[in-house]
């Protein structure tokens, strides 16, 4: 679980700033984003050989 506590005279909206900078590093709105619709299986295999061929084309 991600806390924030204030820091000396911190407003809200750098709390908050910093709240959602966490979330992202930990992943965390990326998996929301993720889990938000249903992805059908097929759709997912597929996307994954997308990333995947997209990563060797762009090493190789």
């Amino acid at each position: 679980m991600i806390k924030v506590k204030a820091r000396g005279n911190e407003s809200i909206q750098q709390m908050i700033k910093r709240f959602k900078k966490m979330c992202e590093k930990e992943g965390l709105t990326k998996d929301i984003k993720k889990n938000s619709y249903y992805e059908k299986p097929s759709e997912r295999r597929r996307r994954r050989m997308r990333k995947t061929i997209k990563r060797v084309t762009m090493g190789g």
